[in-house]
C-alpha cells in the first residue's frame, strides 16, 4: 500500500485533511484491437498497475490538483473550466466538466494523483485517472451516479476536453475489471460477461518499448474516419450496416474494394471481431496453443493491414514468435509504441527478459523495460481515514 501511504502523507501535510481515497486499476486487452470504437467485441481485463486518488472537499469555488508523479500542481477556477499546460490535468478536468453537463452540483475540491501504471505503455493510465476521478468525486459528493454512467463520463471527458475520439474499452476495463477474469465486452450494447482466465504455469508479460511516436493521436482518429468511410461505402447498398460490427468480407470486397487503404482497414476490424469470438471458445476450452496462435494473427493484421505498428513493437514480436516458451505476442494499444502483450511460460520469464533486453538494446539502442501482469479487480474505495 505504498502509494497509499504516500498519498494520505502528502494531502495531510498539503490540506490538512484526511482524504478519500480510490484505487483505479490500467488494463490490458488480450485481443480485440481497435474494435471499440466500431461497435465490435474486445477481451480486457483490469491489472495490478493501478491510479490512486485522493480527494477532499473545499469551501470554495477552486480546484487543487496534484500529481505526484511530476512533482506538478495547478489550481482551475470551476466556474472557468479550462486546458492547463499540464496535460495529466486535462483527463480530471474533463470528467469534472462532463459532471457540470449533467447537472451535478459539483464544489471546490482538492484531488492528488500518484500510481504505477506506466504512461504511453498502452495500459489506459488515462482512462485509469478519469474512472479514479469520476468514482472519487461521485463518493466525495454522494451523487448516486452508477458504474456504467461512470464509464460513459469518462470516455466523453476523453473525446470532448482531451479530444481523442476512443472507444470505451478502457474505461469498462477499469471500472469492471473481476480479479481473474476477462471481460468479453460488446460495445455496441455494453453487454459483458466475464470470462475465467486458467493459464496454469502461464504468465501474461508486457514488454514496454519505452517509445511513443508523436503521430499516435493523430493516426488514430485517422483510423476511425477511414472505418467510417468504408461503412459509408456499404451503407448505399445496405443501408442496415451502421459501423463495421455489421459488415463482411464479401462486402467489403464488393463495395470497398476499389480504395485499397480504406480496404485494409476495414479487413482488419471485420477479421478481428471474428477472431475474438473463436478465441472465447479458446479460453472455454483452454485451448491456450490456439489462443496463442490468434495474438499472432492480430499483431500481423494491426502492423500491415491497420498499420498502428512500428519498427519497435515489430521487433519485440518478431524476437519471440519462434520461442518454446511464448505461446502469443502482439502489440496492445492504440499503437506506434507502448507494449507487447505476451503470453509466456513462468519458469523461463527471466530469461525470455533477459534475452529479449539484450535483442532489443543491440537493435534500437534503447532500454527495454517488462512488467509481469496480475489480473484484478476494478476502481474501487480504499478508505476514508489516514491509517489503511
Amino acid at each position: 500500500m505504498i502509494y497509499v501511504d504516500k498519498l494520505n502523507n502528502f494531502f495531510q501535510s498539503v490540506f490538512g485533511q484526511i482524504p478519500l481515497l480510490v484505487k483505479s486499476p490500467g488494463r490490458i486487452n488480450l485481443i480485440g484491437e481497435h474494435t471499440d470504437y466500431n461497435d465490435g467485441f474486445v477481451l480486457p481485463a483490469a491489472i495490478d498497475k493501478a491510479i490512486y486518488v485522493a480527494v477532499s472537499k473545499r469551501e470554495d469555488n477552486k480546484i487543487h490538483l496534484h500529481a505526484l508523479e511530476y512533482n506538478e500542481e495547478c489550481i482551475v477556477d470551476l466556474e472557468n473550466l479550462r486546458s492547463t499546460e499540464k496535460k495529466w490535468s486535462a483527463y480530471i478536468l474533463g470528467v469534472v466538466e462532463q459532471l457540470q453537463k449533467r447537472n451535478y452540483p459539483v464544489t471546490g475540491f482538492n484531488i492528488v494523483v500518484d500510481g504505477d501504471v506506466p504512461v504511453g505503455a498502452g495500459m489506459s493510465s488515462s482512462a485509469a485517472v478519469e474512472c479514479a476521478t469520476a468514482f472519487a468525486l461521485n463518493e466525495l459528493f454522494d451523487f448516486g451516479i452508477s458504474k456504467f454512467d461512470m464509464v460513459k463520463i469518462a470516455q466523453k471527458a476523453e473525446h470532448e476536453f482531451v479530444g481523442l475520439q476512443c472507444g470505451i474499452m478502457d474505461m469498462f476495463a477499469s471500472m469492471f475489471g473481476k480479479k481473474d477474469h476477462v471481460i468479453r465486452l460488446d460495445c455496441r450494447s455494453l453487454e459483458y460477461d466475464y470470462v475465467p482466465l486458467h493459464f496454469d504455469g502461464i504468465k501474461i508479460v508486457l514488454l514496454d518499448t519505452n517509445i511513443k511516436h508523436s503521430l499516435a493521436s493523430s493516426e488514430y482518429n485517422t483510423r476511425r474516419q477511414q472505418c467510417e468511410a468504408g461503412v459509408m461505402m456499404i451503407q448505399k447498398y445496405h443501408p442496415e450496416v451502421t459501423t463495421l460490427r455489421d459488415a463482411t468480407i464479401e462486402m467489403l470486397d464488393k463495395y470497398v474494394n476499389a480504395d485499397p487503404v480504406v480496404y485494409k482497414r476495414c479487413k482488419f476490424i471485420v477479421e478481428e471481431n471474428a477472431r475474438l469470438l473463436s478465441a472465447c471458445d479458446d479460453l472455454k476450452h483452454n485451448n491456450i496453443y490456439a489462443f496463442g496462435q490468434k495474438m499472432f494473427e492480430t499483431h500481423y493484421g494491426l502492423s500491415k493491414e491497420y498499420e498502428v505498428s512500428c519498427e519497435e513493437l515489430d521487433l519485440l514480436v518478431e524476437f519471440v514468435k519462434d520461442s518454446a516458451s511464448v505461446f502469443g505476442a502482439r502489440m496492445m494499444g492504440g499503437g506506434f509504441g507502448g507494449c507487447t502483450i505476451n503470453l509466456v511460460k513462468e519458469d523461463a520469464i527471466e530469461e525470455l527478459i533477459f534475452k529479449t533486453s539484450n535483442q532489443y538494446k543491440q537493435k534500437t539502442g534503447k532500454n527495454l523495460n517488462a512488467y509481469v501482469a496480475t489480473i484484478e479487480n476494478g476502481t474501487r474505495l480504499i478508505g476514508k481515514y489516514a491509517k489503511v
